[in-house]
């Protein structure tokens, strides 16, 4: 089949092949593969509303026994740089958060050696004591599997005693690309794709919610990015608990990997339409402004995303690798009104944020950028007036 005549037939409803999606992937036709996919988007979601969520990205150790050539963060148990945050910096991130209107924390960490799971539950019983309204959506696979080995548990019941303590849904971090023989060429003593997928399927089948990932743009092949999309497909087809989807891609400076040609905009917009075809029975695709910037994560919504994703207040991965964008709220919003569409806050379940509370989140999010400007203006203006010496420490340091 041509790509004009593929395009044609999942913009006509039909499920897409691998052998079809394959052939999409290798073409150049950017401009066909992203209007059909922005098709399926309006289709899925015809309302003038496009969304976004105000969360954390909140790093409880970067302490990892995992070794992933691709990853800048973590550090082994053996380190200096290692650190696990003490509990009530923890929680006052979390307060910072809920007063700039966040509603969610996504909280991840590396494989650490020593914790057991009771420690994992007192955290989270800490933090819903003291902010009973905000989803923990927290724990990848990678570290739930982890769990289990630490625990000697089965994975059920790692997965049961967490939600009892207050884990309220999970990320899709550490999928990567969910072929094994990728897996073993990037990392080590690291989950592998089965059990990826078997933590996701118990989750789901205990009623939980969850979002699954894609890295792309490294060691893979366009055929295995199909059977990649294909595995997650087959599951949301079991269990229906996926919620969203997210793709980006490879961020290789600062990595052991940094020979890696970084694959660019064109290779993500393509890549993101294909997966908004493909999964036809996952309901949202979140743009990844975090590593695309503003205006190809706004761009991507015009490629099959329906959602902004989330206002990152932090974010330390990513930045590791040496990719740092950050957007405020209002570039966020803006990004979405320019497009013609009505930017509304969400929460984990994709329902809207009551409109009183979204302005709040507007109000706070401004004050909190207008105070930062000023602290920045009062800094240099303090510079200016110290003596030269002064300053040149000051800049050095």
């Amino acid at each position: 089949m041509t790509t004009e005549s593929i395009l044609q037939a999942v913009t006509g409803g039909e499920r897409l092949s691998d052998a079809d999606a394959l052939e999409l992937l290798r073409s150049n036709d950017l401009t066909a593969i992203g209007a059909a996919a922005d098709a399926v988007s309006r289709r899925l979601h015809p309302s003038p509303v496009r969304t976004y969520n105000v969360d954390r990205n909140i790093n409880y150790t970067n302490i990892c026994t995992a070794v992933c050539d691709f990853c800048a963060f973590y550090r082994g148990p053996k380190s200096d740089e290692g650190y696990v945050l003490p509990r009530e910096e923890l929680l006052a991130k979390i307060e910072e958060t809920v007063a700039l209107g966040g509603n969610q924390i996504l909280m991840q960490g590396g494989l650490h050696p020593k914790y057991k799971l009771d420690w994992y539950e007192e955290m989270l019983r800490d933090i819903k004591q003291r902010f009973p309204q905000v989803n923990i959506h927290g724990f990848s696979p990678p570290e739930l599997y982890h769990f289990t080995k630490v625990n000697k548990l089965p994975l059920r019941t790692v997965l049961e005693r967490l939600r009892e303590a207050g884990l309220g849904s999970i990320p899709g971090g550490g999928a990567e690309i969910l072929v094994d023989r990728v897996r073993d060429e990037i990392t080590r003593g690291k989950v592998m794709t089965d059990d990826w997928l078997e933590v996701m399927r118990v989750w789901h089948q205990l009623g939980g919610i969850s979002t699954c990932t894609m890295m792309f743009g490294h060691v893979e092949t366009l055929e295995e990015r199909v059977e990649h999309l294909r595995r997650l497909r087959e599951l949301q087809d079991e269990t229906g608990g996926f919620t969203a989807f997210i793709c980006w891609t490879f961020q290789p400076d600062h990595t052991q990997m940094s020979d890696v040609p970084p694959a660019g905009s064109h290779e993500y917009l393509k890549t993101q339409a294909v997966s908004r075809l493909y999964l036809d029975n996952i309901p949202n695709i979140q743009s990844s402004w975090v590593t695309q910037g503003l205006k190809i994560g706004q761009l991507a919504l015009l490629f099959g995303a329906n959602d902004m994703g989330s206002l990152m207040i932090e974010e330390n991965v990513v930045a590791e690798a040496g990719t740092v964008h950050y957007l405020s709220l209002d570039q966020i919003r803006d990004a979405i009104s320019e497009l013609g569409y009505e930017p509304r806050q969400r929460d984990v379940f994709y329902n809207l944020v009551d409109p009183e509370l979204e302005q709040k989140a507007i109000d706070a999010n401004r004050a909190a950028a207008e105070r930062a400007a000023a602290a920045r203006a009062a800094k240099a203006e303090a510079a200016e007036g110290a003596p030269a010496n002064l300053v040149e420490l000051e800049a050095s340091s």
